[in-house]
């Protein structure tokens, strides 16, 4: 499939391992975490996850009536450490530039914490660069569900607008991407997913290696 900007409005972007490398703060500060529980490492317990929820929300799912507390836990050493582990991926800075000067609305739909997300965004991006961010527990229900995307353009694009031709969903996922499909607008998959193997490529999905690859694309059209 040939991308073509010309009649897009708006494109939305998922947050972390798509805009943001933050895999090796999450990793680090989870590990911290349950080794000072005495529990073992997260890539003993994350395939245990529900692929469906939220990294945040998963705690409950992995530990029980323990979830919320170590949760809390994680947040604060997840803030200490992602200053100085933070980054984007190559062409990253460079695409979001092209979008805006293409009068492109860009907007963040990531089931991250609100608190962790605001922390960090401006660490990386000038957030004018964002008309909207909505974060996890804010739409009636997180992505893979279609409510997070509809909740994130309400009031941004006309409902007989929201199409594969105006809004694009931009992710590394099957919630990314699934979302996109229930919402009926166009799912882009870039790179790998963090915690998945990879699988076949879908049919409806569009698929890109990495960002440069997905900007040489657009910036043809």
């Amino acid at each position: 499939m040939i991308l073509r900007v010309n009649k897009l409005k708006i494109i939305l972007f998922d947050w972390d391992n798509t805009l943001a490398e933050t895999r090796s703060a999450l990793v680090a500060s989870v590990n911290q975490v349950l080794s000072e529980n005495h529990l073992p490492e997260w890539d003993a317990v994350k395939d245990r996850r529900d692929r469906n929820l939220s990294f945040r929300d998963n705690f409950s799912v992995l530990f029980g009536a323990r979830g919320e507390e170590l949760y809390r836990s994680y947040k604060i050493i997840y803030l200490r450490k992602i200053r100085s582990l933070l980054s984007t991926f190559d062409c990253v800075p460079e695409t979001l530039a092209y979008l805006k000067s293409r009068g492109i609305k860009i907007a963040v739909m990531t089931n991250k914490d609100r608190e962790l997300f605001d922390y960090e965004m401006p660490l990386l991006f000038d957030p004018s660069l964002f008309i909207r961010t909505v974060c996890g527990h804010e739409a009636p229900r997180d992505k893979p569900f279609p409510e997070h995307a509809l909740y994130t353009l309400n009031g941004l694009i006309a409902e007989e607008d929201i199409s594969p031709e105006h809004v694009w969903i931009v992710g590394d996922s099957a919630q990314d991407s699934d979302c996109a499909k229930a919402a009926g607008v166009l799912p882009i998959r870039i790179g790998k997913p963090i915690w998945t193997p990879d699988l076949p490529d879908e049919p409806g999905i569009v698929y890109f290696n990495n960002f440069c690859a997905f900007l040489r694309e657009i910036s043809q059209s």
